[in-house]
């Protein structure tokens, strides 16, 4: 299931790095605030993998980012654990917005009968 959130990075916190059986990792937890109806709300995603965390380093706290994410829960031992993963990081409204395309003007042949009515 992917989904999408916008809100302002409060917290990141340090990397983790270990090793496993199929080599290196490293991951990296943040905490975004964003608001539900009237209450701000908060919610910690993580990172995995040396380039996703590189990518988060090019944010600061306080970056209004949009974040793609993942959702999915696991059970160890009787008890439940989520996982928000964040697989795309991008900033909000810091981008302009293209500019459109300079369109050429044409000018239409003048007709006898300017007074058209047009329904629309």
């Amino acid at each position: 299931m992917a989904l999408e959130i916008e809100g302002k990075i409060v917290r990141k916190l340090p990397v983790q790095q270990g090793q496993s059986a199929r080599g290196p990792w490293s991951r990296q937890d943040f905490i975004v605030e964003y608001q539900e109806g009237n209450y701000p709300s908060q919610v910690c995603f993580d990172v995995w993998g040396e380039e996703k965390v590189h990518d988060l380093e090019k944010y600061q706290i306080g970056d209004t980012v949009k974040i793609s994410f993942n959702l999915s829960s696991r059970e160890y031992n009787g008890r439940w654990y989520n996982d928000i993963r964040a697989w795309r990081i991008e900033p909000v409204g810091s981008q302009a917005p293209a500019a459109p395309a300079a369109t050429p003007s044409v000018e239409l042949p003048a007709t006898e009968d300017n007074n058209e009515d047009l329904p629309f």
